[in-house]
């Protein structure tokens, strides 16, 4: 019965909270983000579970508004995956940054280990808002103490790199990675992730 309990209790539980890039949008459910790490991760011998907290079109006030619900009695540990629908929006980079430490804040009091996945955005808005929006990623993940990935593309940027561009790793929308581009992703963040589970265990 106590190996049973043990066994159990190895198993680790990630809520993955972001908007349409942890959520899949456009993809079959297993193309998805969270079902393509969470098997990367068992590749890897890892005993996890990799629960999808992501919602399309969701910005960091969204996140905020969610966590709580989100951080139930079994979640181990938390990736965070926002910000791209506040800067297509154009929000300032301070609110987005409040909305995002009200998110670290909470998963802080629930004592479960995280990372912050950071973006790597362009120039629309000016250099200084660029600088800011990238900046405050550092910033938190200092605050924290906790695990940074600065870019969730960075998989991607350096395997367009070695190609003629991204598009062959993205959905007709430009915006959104297709199976292979979530996969080229997945394989990047991939360490980063199973750092963050030995550190839940």
């Amino acid at each position: 019965m106590l190996t049973t309990t043990l066994a159990q209790a190895e198993t680790v539980t990630i809520a993955a909270l972001g908007d349409s890039l942890t959520a899949g949008y456009g993809l079959a459910q297993d193309d998805g983000f969270v079902p393509q790490l969470e098997a990367w991760l068992e590749q890897q011998g890892a005993d996890v579970t990799v629960m999808n907290a992501g919602v399309s079109g969701d910005t960091t006030a969204g996140g905020l508004s969610r966590v709580a619900w989100t951080l139930t009695p079994e979640v181990d540990a938390m990736i965070v995956t926002l910000g791209g629908n506040d800067y297509l929006r154009g929000i300032d980079p301070a609110v987005s940054r409040a909305n995002l430490d009200g998110v670290l804040a909470a998963g802080q009091d629930a004592g479960v280990e995280m990372l912050l996945v950071g973006l790597s955005v362009g120039a629309n808005y000016g250099l200084e808002y660029k600088q800011e929006f990238e900046g405050m990623y550092v910033e938190l993940a200092t605050k924290y103490d906790i695990a940074l990935y600065a870019d969730f593309a960075a998989g991607l940027r350096a395997a367009a790199g070695m190609q003629e561009g991204m598009s062959e790793f993205l959905q007709p929308d430009g915006i959104h990675p297709n199976p292979e581009g979530v996969s080229v992703i997945v394989a990047a963040i991939g360490p980063a992730v199973l750092d963050l589970v030995t550190a839940a265990q």
